[in-house]
């Protein structure tokens, strides 16, 4: 048989390119056309890939890092497994400090990526030294020659995602998209692609999904921080303590803050109505869409981008999960949203 093999070099070539899928019955009470960036596509399931790859060969292109070179990051699962896998390939070392609230899923995944894993309190201040924040760098400072990506802090991890994403959604839309609806951690993600969009079409709405006990929502109105606003909260990788220099407020129209039970019931309806298994802040996303159309944000003529950031295999022991879903409170043990419970044959 005539030809060449057609296989890729090496997993990273496969970051980017996520499709575009319509939403149907999710949303099908809500006037306009929703789409989903499905970032589960990309090799690591998650948007954070992009970051990974565009911050290290930016560094690789600089000569600060080389072979060997430790990679040290803060990170709630996503970015970590991210630069754990572009590590591997590349020939770095890895070392993650994560938070408390990170899934044991998540935590189990970076450490089968050959990084090591240091997890913090998730419920301390940002300079506290056993945050996650203080403790990387620390490790930065005792680890002669690491290499610190501090994505809240980066300017990199708004240029991944407008050199990337953006376009690509500009492109899958054919330049008719209307809104975009992203959650907001790092804000990387809704700073590049918003950044991007705006240049082409100053009209197109960019609107943040912000946790309740995070204080973005306030910042953005204010450009005060309220220390007053934060509380514990349970979604993984959406909202911040602190104000990330990663994220443009600029750019961002406004936010829309959920709550932790809600979003993680909306997670679990995009699997039930579409089949979609996602992660944590995509069902976020979807719970600001409701909750916005209640305030005739949408019309018929709308073409709403949401962003859904990672893949659902991530929260198997939390929103997957009845026993953690009735620990929380979010369901009692005589009713769950699953419309098939599973039957044990004896």
């Amino acid at each position: 048989m005539k030809g060449k093999i057609k296989a890729y070099n090496n997993i990273l070539e496969l970051i980017g390119n996520t499709p575009l899928i319509k939403l149907n019955e999710i949303v099908k009470d809500i006037p306009g056309n929703f789409y989903a960036k499905l970032e589960a596509f990309n090799p690591g399931h998650s948007n954070k890939d992009r970051i990974a790859l565009h911050v290290l060969e930016s560094a690789e292109k600089k000569g600060l890092i080389s072979q060997g070179t430790t990679i040290i990051e803060t990170t709630s699962g996503n970015t970590g497994f991210s630069l754990a896998m572009v590590s591997i390939v590349k020939g770095y070392n890895c070392i993650l400090a994560v938070t408390s609230k990170s899934s044991p899923d998540k935590i189990a995944m970076l450490k089968s990526m050959g990084a090591k894993v240091y997890v913090c309190p998730a419920h301390v201040s940002s300079d506290d030294e056993r945050s996650y924040y203080q403790v990387a760098k620390r490790l930065h400072e005792e680890i002669k020659g690491s290499f610190y990506i501090n994505q809240y802090f980066n300017k990199l991890n708004i240029e991944a995602h407008y050199k990337t994403t953006g376009p690509e959604i500009w492109k899958q839309t054919a330049g008719k998209i209307t809104h975009l609806v992203a959650s907001s951690g790092t804000g990387g993600t809704i700073s590049g692609i918003g950044q991007y969009l705006k240049n082409k079409n100053p009209k197109i709405k960019i609107i943040g999904v912000d946790a309740y006990g995070s204080v973005l929502k306030k910042y953005h109105e204010t450009k005060e921080f309220d220390e007053d606003e934060i509380y514990p909260y349970r979604i993984e990788g959406l909202g911040k303590n602190l104000i990330p220099s990663a994220t443009d407020f600029d750019v961002i129209d406004f936010f829309e803050k959920v709550d932790d039970e809600q979003s993680a019931h909306s997670s679990r309806e995009i699997a039930f109505k579409e089949g979609m298994f996602v992660g944590y802040t995509s069902g976020a996303a979807v719970q600001a869409v409701k909750q916005l159309s209640k305030q005739n944000i949408f019309s018929k003529d709308s073409n709403v981008v949401m962003i859904f950031c990672d893949h659902g295999s991530r929260y198997m022991s939390k929103i997957y999960s009845d026993k953690w879903m009735i620990d929380q409170g979010f369901f009692d043990s005589e009713k769950t949203d699953l419309e098939k419970p599973v039957e044990y044959i004896k």
